[in-house]
């Protein structure tokens, strides 16, 4: 290389626009670990003559190396425009594209790699990813499949796959495939700590947190691997190393964006002696309902509580005692003196399995709204026992598309609930699926404008029986007793290998023992509403 670098040099001294000597050298020095020194090279060979497709091609890969994507995607371009058969250009540019999240685009690049180089394994591999990140898991298996076929020790693909087939629901070849990529790149900690979700899918927490701990191990500032880890330490109640270890999640592709970097220091504990505390709010409206009944803990820790909760919640959230104000989000806040997201609260007060807060209800329905509500059932209804069904929840959500299809349900599921007698149905169904138009079920959720009206209604009602919503928490918030028709693999709240939950004293479980497999659910719940009817 040296002596290839002198020639260059000589030449380039006789003649400095010689553009393909520059080009040569930025060869060099790419190879030899320097992309800093070889993107200069290429793009002044580049700048001598834009019209060869290979400078661009080697300046995008230099961009690509030093992290300078959107530059590395121009070149990229420009070489395809010159020579739109660069099956090279095509698959870098493909997976630079991925790199800043703009599958679309990469899948289409990515195509016409595969047309132009059917017999390499990265543009298959490369593809299935884009078509994985886009949501079409059936495509994107076929692409990870043609890439092992070509390159059976590829260990990206086998992970890649291992991710598909868990997204599918396949849970053991997933795992199978994760374990073929991690023998094949050991070294590799994206790989363990997917292998140890999959494992927490199928309840297996041990060798989950084991997986993590290795992750971390082999990358200790492995974000996602510690919030994976506090995952399955929380789901399976150990608390204590739980709530630290899930404070990483403000270091995760998911939630880095969301922190809110005020001057205030966080709140850890302190006793408030008048002082103001921000309690604000994180992820879904269900994660609010369930954790903001820590504000009245800390108001009796002497601080003045504001919360900062979403709008649909702010009416109903200040029910809460010993909170002195809620604001929605976009509105002016008060001067405070201290702040705590509303998931680092059981953190901030030690909170361990059996020191969980769960005097109920902690939440009320306005009794003028619950008097509305009443009537209105009244009218529908009679005297007749009333429930209340949600069944599915919000795909939109962070990663609630993954999500949503394991713990909500298609409606007419709930057929068999309806055979029996004199009960009377009602929806608190908002968005999502409609239930079929022959289901005895009441809908008047039209008439709801937000959690306050959901909680007044609620409060009329006998029974909740609903899949893992909003309407769980609020249900078990309002001390109304609520049945969880639950995932085989359920969010680390739920805890593993119980029917109750320590968070919500009239809370039931109903859960899956096979994944996606809902009617024995609906029959064991079945069996249980006739118990309760019995009763009445």
């Amino acid at each position: 290389m040296a002596e290839a670098d002198a020639l260059c040099r000589r030449i380039l001294e006789a003649d400095p626009r010689h553009a393909d000597a520059w080009n040569l050298r930025g060869g060099i020095a790419y190879r030899a670990g320097r992309p800093d020194v070889a993107a200069e090279m290429f793009g002044r060979a580049v700048a001598l003559d834009g019209k060869v497709a290979l400078y661009h091609y080697n300046f995008g890969n230099a961009l690509a190396r030093l992290g300078r994507l959107d530059d590395a995607v121009t070149s990229y371009e420009r070489a395809v425009a010159l020579a739109p058969d660069h099956a090279g250009a095509l698959i870098n540019l493909g997976g630079v594209l991925l790199g800043l999240g703009r599958f679309d685009a990469a899948a289409l690049r990515l195509r016409r790699a595969v047309v132009l180089a059917p017999d390499r394994s990265e543009p298959h591999a490369n593809l299935g990813l884009a078509l994985l990140r886009r949501g079409d898991t059936e495509a994107a298996v076929e692409c990870f499949e043609a890439a092992l076929a070509l390159a059976p020790d590829n260990p990206g693909a086998h992970a890649n796959l291992g991710s598909a087939k868990q997204q599918q629901g396949q849970l053991e070849p997933a795992l199978t495939h994760f374990e073929r990529g991690m023998a094949l790149a050991p070294g590799e900690a994206g790989i363990h700590t997917n292998r140890g979700n999959v494992l927490q899918m199928l309840g297996r927490l041990d060798e989950a947190a084991t997986a993590h701990r290795r992750a971390l191990a082999l990358r200790p500032d492995f974000a996602d691997a510690e919030h994976n880890l506090a995952t399955v330490l929380l789901a399976d109640g150990r608390y204590e190393e739980g709530w630290p270890a899930y404070e990483s999640r403000w270091r995760t592709g998911q939630q880095a964006d969301e922190r809110r970097d005020f001057r205030q220091p966080q709140w850890r504990g302190e006793t408030g002696r008048g002082g103001t505390l921000l309690i604000h709010a994180e992820q879904g409206l269900g994660d609010t309902l369930q954790f903001c009944r820590y504000a009245p803990l800390a108001a009796a820790k002497g601080w003045r509580v504001v919360l900062e909760a979403p709008a649909p919640l702010v009416g109903l959230l200040g029910s809460l005692d010993g909170v002195a104000q809620v604001v929605p989000p976009g509105r002016p806040l008060p001067p405070f003196d201290a702040h705590c997201p509303m998931l680092s609260l059981p953190l901030a007060l030690g909170t361990t399995l059996s020191s969980i807060p769960a005097a109920i209800p902690y939440l009320r329905a306005a009794p003028q709204l619950e008097l509305i509500w009443r009537e209105r059932l009244g009218s529908i209804a009679g005297e007749a026992p009333r429930i209340g069904l949600a069944w599915a929840g919000n795909p939109n959500l962070g990663n609630g598309p993954v999500i949503d299809r394991w713990r909500s349900m298609a409606p007419d599921l709930l057929a068999p609930l309806f055979a029996f007698d004199g009960i009377a149905f009602f929806s608190l169904q908002k968005g999502g699926p409609k239930a079929p138009a022959r289901a005895p079920i009441f809908d008047v959720m039209d008439q709801v404008d937000d959690f306050a009206d959901t909680a007044a209604l609620v409060a009329n009602l006998d029974l909740v029986i609903t899949v893992d919503t909003a309407i769980v928490h609020l249900a078990g918030a309002l001390g109304k007793p609520v049945w969880l028709l639950d995932r085989f693999s359920p969010c680390w709240r739920w805890l593993r290998n119980r029917e109750d939950s320590p968070w919500y004293p009239t809370l039931r479980l109903f859960r899956q023992t096979r994944l996606g497999d809902w009617p024995p659910v609906v029959e064991r719940v079945g069996a249980a509403l006739a118990a309760w009817a019995a009763d009445r």
